[in-house]
């Protein structure tokens, strides 16, 4: 039987980064990708995991984007199930909110490429294994999850751009989110993502977005984000299987 993962995509053209595709490669993992906003969520029975990518909808944009409602459903379902979750960005987000906690306006906007450091649970979790303390993150969002946050949800990565960078359900090691996209910080869809949000872009005031800043970041820290992104990956694979 072929080992499957469901892959939550949230509009047309920020699919799986090239970093996470390679990642599954690595592992003959099948993905199945739902693009939630104009499909039905199957069924999860069968899935080795969920991965849900980022996005342009806030978690609490219901209204404009109906499919929220549903997409929040199956998530408490595979947590209740102790189904495997990897969330990114947005994923993260609707994890979080799932959990208890709350999202809203981040203190700034968090763009391109920052540093992150792994807070002491995060260097004892099993899916930071062998990462260095302090790690290269690629940020793109507004939104972020809220302090104080509840009992059973662990801050695993912090930022001076973001207090929680990455997070895990307490005692449930393979339940996770992480803030930032390292797994689409490859050039090419660093360029692609500057190329189809340049609306929201220009909308940012609070920090300065510069596309070739971006690239060349995108270029000099792409083997070292590649590695240990395929690192993370094969210890959550190692959760799950």
């Amino acid at each position: 039987m072929a080992r499957k993962v469901i892959v939550f995509q949230h509009n047309p053209w920020e699919g799986p980064g090239q970093f996470l595709i390679s990642a599954a490669k690595q592992h003959k993992l099948k993905m199945d990708i739902i693009r939630v906003w104009e499909e039905k969520i199957p069924a999860l029975k069968g899935y080795m995991a969920i991965i849900v990518l980022g996005g342009g909808p806030n978690v609490d944009q219901e209204h404009i984007y109906p499919f929220l409602a549903e997409e929040k459903k199956m998530i408490k379902k595979a947590i209740a199930r102790d189904i495997p979750y990897l969330g990114f960005c947005l994923g993260h987000q609707l994890l979080a909110e799932a959990l208890g906690a709350k999202v809203g306006p981040n203190f700034q906007s968090s763009l391109g490429y920052i540093q992150g450091f792994l807070t002491h649970e995060g260097r004892i979790h099993p899916v930071f294994k062998d990462l260095p303390q302090q790690i290269p993150l690629f940020k793109w969002h507004g939104q972020a999850v809220q302090e104080p946050l509840p009992s059973c949800v662990t801050i695993l990565a912090t930022s001076a751009e973001c207090q929680v960078e990455a997070i895990s359900l307490h005692g449930r090691p393979h339940i996770l989110g992480l803030q930032f996209d390292n797994h689409a910080a490859a050039p090419d869809n660093v360029k692609k993502w500057l190329t189809m949000d340049a609306k929201w872009l220009a909308t940012i005031r609070d920090k300065a977005v510069n596309s070739n800043t971006l690239l060349e970041d995108a270029h000099k820290y792409e083997a070292t984000i590649q590695a240990q992104f395929s690192k993370l990956f094969d210890n959550f694979f190692s959760l799950i299987h």
